[in-house]
């Protein structure tokens, strides 16, 4: 593709002319059902990422299918971000998960990733995404910065999931990311 371009709903379509090394070969779109399994052994190969039951990814690949995205190279998955719009919050897109292959890091994929999905007529009207990170996971805080940025967005984080109180002291305490409102990114580079 000569031109990346990412459009959300109500803006114009912005031209992204500054992709890395490598990154035209790759194809963004939504997952379907047989990506599951493929998508599955993508985060076990993406620690420290949790991994959900390959049922759990089913799931997503179908019900979901409209909020989530796959990164493709050669017809092999090489990105994945999944997602939904919580309840009541018309307004909101929650990122539940972004993994990129070692192989195919280095290329814009979450946002570019992220820009498709917020260009889908099933997330019409999102100004505000969320997403929860534990306090040592540096690669996520700083994508999100950048996520920000590329938004023109404010970010915030207040604690949401508790070390103890919610997670039995078997997982680090999550803090909800906020960024927002936005119109919409600048480009996907």
């Amino acid at each position: 593709m000569p031109d990346e371009a990412t459009t959300l709903s109500g803006t114009d379509t912005v031209p992204d002319r500054s992709l890395p090394a490598g990154a035209a070969d790759i194809q963004i779109g939504a997952p379907g059902p047989e990506d599951a399994a493929e998508i599955h052994a993508l985060i076990a190969a993406c620690p420290p990422l949790d991994t959900n039951s390959l049922y759990a990814n089913l799931i997503q690949c179908t019900h979901f299918a409209d909020s989530c995205a796959v990164a493709r190279r050669g017809g092999k998955i090489v990105g994945w971000i999944s997602g939904h719009r919580p309840p009541g919050k018309n307004d909101t897109y929650f990122l539940w998960q972004v993994a990129v292959h070692p192989d195919a890091r280095g290329k814009s994929l979450p946002k570019r990733m992220l820009g498709d999905i917020l260009s889908r007529r099933a997330q019409a009207g999102v100004s505000r995404l969320e997403t929860s990170i534990t306090r040592t996971n540096e690669a996520s805080w700083g994508l999100f910065r950048s996520v920000a940025s590329w938004l023109s967005a404010p970010l915030r984080e207040e604690l949401w999931f508790d070390r103890q109180r919610h997670f039995g002291g078997q997982h680090d305490t999550e803090f909800l990311v906020t960024i927002g409102p936005f119109a919409g990114p600048k480009s996907s580079g």
